[in-house]
């Protein structure tokens, strides 16, 4: 317990000098623990430390552990590559969708959200790198899917997430995150509005924060290196 609590107040030290030195308010940076493959009793300790948001990339596990906790307090990112025969699930338990790349899944999403819960929170996924067989959309196709989700009462689009090309470059870090900033510069003076970057992991959400992340994905430093997926 204690060295989940250590971890997160660590964390939380450097999301704060990291926007302090990019002259950011670290107040309107979030930090979303990534649970994946880590047990519920896992995540009741990062409560106990303050932590609410908790990023999950499988959705049978992120579905088994809120059925499980059952706190009203929690807020569920669901992060992950999502598929059409999932969505239902997604729809009824997540706050947060980050992973958006089809509009397929986001007009499934709509249709399936409970009408009794407010509308679910979407970031669209970029593939800013441009890897090869790497979920996300093009940038140059950004606007198009930003306008349909906009168009649809249940879904509230947010922002831009990306998983860019793994490197230990601070350089290449800061590059591939600016380019997402840059777009979502571009996209709102296009009139689409937007408020949200997630990106940053364990290893650069420094790098992100400085380029303007608010919302950072940090799964390792927090919990350890990760289990087996159990769904």
């Amino acid at each position: 317990m204690n060295d989940i609590c250590e971890r997160i107040k660590s964390i939380r030290v450097r999301m704060h000098d990291a926007a302090r030195a990019a002259s950011r308010d670290s107040s309107a940076i979030e930090l979303v623990a990534v649970s994946k493959t880590f047990p519920a009793e896992s995540i009741r300790t990062a409560l106990s430390c303050g932590q609410l948001a908790f990023g999950e990339n499988y959705v049978d596990e992120m579905c088994a552990k809120a059925k499980e906790l059952r706190d009203p307090d929690i807020k569920w990112h669901f992060i992950g590559h999502l598929q059409s025969n999932k969505t239902r699930k997604v729809a009824e338990t997540a706050h947060w969708v980050h992973s958006i790349d089809r509009l397929s899944i986001a007009e499934r999403l709509n249709r399936q959200r409970p009408m009794d819960l407010g509308p679910l929170q979407i970031c669209i996924q970029v593939n800013i790198s441009g890897e090869t067989g790497k979920s996300g959309i093009s940038p140059a196709d950004a606007a198009t899917l930003a306008r349909d989700i906009v168009s649809m009462p249940r879904l509230e689009l947010r922002g831009l997430m990306t998983l860019p090309v793994a490197s230990d470059n601070p350089q290449v870090q800061h590059a591939s995150f600016a380019h997402l900033y840059d777009l979502s510069e571009a996209l709102q003076q296009q009139g689409i509005i937007l408020d949200t970057l997630s990106m940053g992991m364990s290893n650069d959400f420094e790098a992100a924060i400085s380029e303007g992340a608010n919302l950072v994905r940090v799964g390792t430093a927090i919990f350890g290196q990760r289990m087996q997926p159990t769904a």
